[in-house]
Formats: structure tokens, sequence, C-alpha cells
């Protein structure tokens, strides 16, 4: 694979790694793209979100039931909080408010209202099988969850703290991202091999087609320019990217090993992605849609991310 290129010695700040099967988090130096650290965190980490305050980074244990706190620009623990039960999925709503949770094991989602500090559980609400990942919306009304075992969507109207819709899917739908000012979702089929629309601008959703992108289309990235975003294809072992305005894919390249979740520089210019079958960081310059190199880290990668990301 080629040597470093420009684009990726711009980034300065850790990227951090989590390693699923190994309870730990990989920090990598992306001076020299070698792990500077793994950290025992608790069981099953598998995504993690900045808080509003960008203090702190938060790591999901999910068969633990709690949070860790790392600091992001040096990879330290802050601290644990314990009590957040089956914490797979996080988001925060954009007016910093609500903290939501999506329970994969115990199909449920938690409601937690943020203080700047703690969290409030404010309400345990029962889903369909698995829920997966989590999108709010813009004005913090709407929390969008996948179920990935019983093939649904559901909306949970965040004032109320009920669910106020619930649709079928295609075949285990994983991440969501809105588009069109989230009048229009995009929902990762991971049992097919594409991206299923929806359109939530009504009071009712409509399904209205489907992006072909690769088989096991999974997680979503932004691009950072407003106008594209990235689709892994984990079964296909590609990465699409999708123009949100015509909904078509405009490009397919090849990463290996089951690429995951995904963060792309603050410049656009690199792709960090979890290849979550070959314990390896796979990292991909974007202007040639090549990887560049790979560096291993533990078992089953799943989330990745780094301060220094292009916008959401």
């Amino acid at each position: 694979m080629a040597g470093a290129t420009a684009a990726e010695s711009q980034l300065s700040t850790p990227v951090f790694v989590l390693n699923s099967l190994d309870a730990s988090v990989s920090v990598i130096d992306p001076k020299t793209w070698e792990e500077k650290a793994r950290i025992p965190t608790g069981k099953e980490p598998h995504h993690l979100y900045l808080t509003p305050d960008e203090r702190s980074v938060i790591v999901a244990n999910s068969a633990s039931d709690s949070l860790t706190f790392f600091d992001p620009r040096t990879a330290q623990i802050q601290r644990t909080v314990t009590g957040i039960i089956d914490p797979y999925h996080l988001r925060f709503s954009p007016d910093m408010k609500w903290f939501v949770t999506a329970g994969n094991r115990l199909n449920h989602v938690d409601l937690y209202r943020w203080d700047g500090r703690d969290l409030t559980l404010a309400k345990r609400i029962a889903t369909g099988k698995t829920p997966s990942h989590i999108w709010i919306d813009g004005k913090s009304t709407t929390a969008y969850v996948t179920m990935q075992d019983s093939d649904e969507l559901i909306a949970v109207d965040l004032a109320s703290q009920t669910i106020r819709w619930r649709v079928p899917t295609g075949p285990m739908p994983a991440d969501i991202y809105g588009v069109h000012q989230d009048r229009t979702l995009l929902v990762g089929l991971t049992g097919g091999d594409g991206v299923q629309v929806f359109d939530v601008a009504g009071p009712a959703p409509r399904a209205v087609g489907i992006i072909p992108t690769g088989k096991g289309a999974h997680a979503f990235r932004a691009m950072g320019d407003g106008r594209t975003v990235l689709v892994s294809n984990r079964v296909a072992n590609s990465i699409s990217r999708i123009d949100t305005e015509t909904l078509r894919v405009l490009a397919s390249f090849p990463v290996p090993g089951g690429p995951d979740c995904m963060d792309v520089s603050a410049d656009g210019k690199t792709l960090l992605v979890t290849s979550r079958w070959a314990k390896k960081l796979s990292v991909v310059d974007l202007a040639s849609l090549q990887v560049v190199r790979q560096v291993k880290v533990g078992r089953s990668p799943h989330g990745v991310w780094t301060l220094e990301h292009a916008r959401r």
C-alpha cells in the first residue's frame, strides 16, 4: 500500500477504534498510524458519540451497562457512568436536551435528560426486536430507530416520550441518515443489497424506493460537503457515495474485511473505516478511492471516530 499522504498528515488528535470482542479501545496516532494504546472499557463497546460541549467522547459498553467518558484530545479516561442499561447505540439531540440509547439485547429505547454533565432517565420505551441505530431530527422533536430483527422503523416523539408510528422495512435495517431537511430517511439494509428510502414528511411514513449500493448496506457517514453521504456495504466489501439530492450512487470503491463504521477527516480527504472481520482500521485516500494503509487493532472493530471530523 502507498505511504502517507499529505491529507493524512493533517490529523493531529487521536483516532479511536472500538474493539467490540476485546472490550477495549484502540488509540491510533494519525501521524505514525500506529496503535499507541489499547485501553480496557466495559464489555462490547460498539458505538461512541461526542458530548455537546466537545469535552468528552462517550463509549457505550452495551454488555456492561455503562458509559466510558474519554478526553477526545488525549484519550485519557475521565469517568465511567454505570446503570445505563444495554447502551448499544447512542445519540444526543441537536438541542442538547436529550440523550437517547438503543437497547439492542433488551428491546428498548431509553430517553435521558442531559444537564451538561449527568444523565437522568426520563422514559424506557419497549420497542420491536433488536433496536439498532438512531437518528434524531434537526428540530429535536423525533428520534427514529431501526429494529434489526423485526424489520421495522419507529418514530419516537421526544416531547410525549411515546412511539408515534411504526413501519415495516427491508431485511435487517441498521443505520439511518436524514436528508432533505429530515423529510427523507435513508436506512441501510444489512440483510439486503441497498439503502431503503422513506418519505417521513407527512403524518404517516411511506417507503418510496431502494438505492442499490451493495450487499450488507450498513452504516452512513456524511462527506461534509452538504451534498453526499457514504454507506458501507459490509458483505460486498465496498463503500458507496450517494448524492443526497438525487438519491443516486455517484461511485463505489472496495474496502476489504467487512467495512463497518466510518469517519471522514475534517478536510474531506481521508476516510477511516473499521474492517470488522479483519481486525484492522482501513485508511482510504478519498482522492484516489484507494486503501492506502491498514492498522492492526483488536477483535471485531466497530465504531471509529476522531475529533477532527467532517461536518456531519
